[in-house]
């Protein structure tokens, strides 16, 4: 017999008597667990890439930071909200649905279906031509749970997509690159904000209970961020740096209608299958007081070019700071990685002031156990 085999067989035999010896119960890690995201360029990974449409990541100095230094379809220095969330509960980075690389195997890990431009409605977007809209989202899912049937069978499929982790994050865009893209836009003379708020709520609605009738139980719903507060609006609408207070409304009305949602489904449903994820206070907090996080600004984009470094798109021949770790945004819409980290933080820990009815820590830990 190979000496190194017999050597690490006697190792596991005495390994397995000091456990019995010792009265020490091993249990086996958890297999990690498949991921699934849905929304828009806040946790798109790259489907973008592969589409004819303005809304991409894909060039310097987007992904300056990432492990490759390469631009992914991430609208980020580096990692974005999926991948943190990838990395803090074990598992390995989901692929775009849309990359030839997520096959086989890799299906097992989840998919992450987002699409940079996208928001609740269907004409959210319009002006970026070829996106992956929310109700497309859901039909490759669907497609997807079909391939991994072809894989593993049906019933494992099933357990799979049950037993999966979902974040889905919508809403900025219907608000930014919607009702208030231009002046007197169709939504606007459509809609007082209130009523606009209600119907997106409602929209919403059924985009939440289509996600449970494909087999999603568990599920993060994020809230807008400050929208109001991000550098494209400052450069336009801010005087001496303050948020604008429109968009800053549309935040207050929308977010407090979703968790109330969620509250519903999860009342309806008998169940805690929907999580409020409060990315706006996640956001408020390092925006209020940037200097308490480590940044020296959040109201200046690393990335950009003109007042608050807010106009425009992140380019090559933009203005690019130094030191992505010290600046809130990255580029006029986008927070940076380390920005990233602390929302994930408190979707990870935080209070129900940031997550209601629990944070994903206990998720995990109630779930490891059932």
């Amino acid at each position: 017999m190979d000496q190194s085999v017999f050597g690490s067989s006697m190792f596991l035999c005495l390994l397995l008597v000091l456990i019995t010896w010792n009265n020490v119960v091993v249990v086996p890690q958890a297999e990690a667990r498949a991921f699934f995201v849905f929304g828009d360029s806040l946790v798109d990974n790259g489907n973008n890439n592969y589409l004819l449409t303005t809304a991409r990541a894909d060039a310097y100095p987007y992904g300056i930071d990432y492990p490759t230094h390469r631009a992914t379809g991430r609208f980020s220095n580096g990692l974005n909200i999926p991948d943190i969330i990838s990395e803090r509960i074990g598992s390995e980075p989901t692929l775009p649905y849309l990359s030839p690389a997520l096959d086989g195997e890799r299906l097992l890990v989840g998919a992450n279906f987002a699409s940079a431009g996208i928001g609740i409605l269907n004409d959210t977007g319009i002006q970026f031509i070829n996106i992956i809209r929310i109700s497309r989202q859901l039909q490759y899912f669907e497609q997807y749970q079909q391939r991994v049937s072809a894989l593993i069978g049906a019933e494992q499929a099933q357990r799979l997509v049950n037993q999966a982790l979902v974040l889905i994050t919508l809403g900025g865009n219907d608000f930014v690159n919607n009702y208030f893209l231009v002046p007197f836009s169709a939504r606007s003379r459509q809609f007082a904000l209130p009523d606009y708020v209600v119907y997106l709520i409602s929209e919403y609605r059924k985009i939440l209970v289509r996600l449970y009738e494909l087999g999603a139980r568990r599920v993060l719903v994020t809230g807008t961020g400050p929208l109001g507060c991000v550098p494209a609006e400052l450069a336009q609408h801010s005087r001496n740096g303050e948020c604008a207070a429109d968009l800053q409304q549309a935040s207050a009305l929308f977010n407090p209608q979703l968790v109330q949602l969620v509250n519903q489904l999860n009342s309806e449903i008998g169940s805690v299958i929907f999580i409020s994820a409060n990315a706006f206070a996640s956001n408020m907090d390092f925006i209020s007081n940037p200097q308490a996080y480590g940044f020296i600004t959040s109201k200046v984009a690393c990335c950009g070019q003109g007042r608050f470094n807010g106009i425009g798109l992140c380019t090559p021949v933009s203005n690019l700071c130094p030191n992505r770790n010290v600046y809130a945004f990255w580029d006029p819409f986008h927070p940076s990685e380390r920005a990233n980290r602390l929302i994930v933080e408190t979707f990870m820990i935080g209070d129900t002031k940031y997550m209601n009815p629990m944070n994903l820590s206990t998720i995990m830990h109630l779930d490891s156990r059932t």
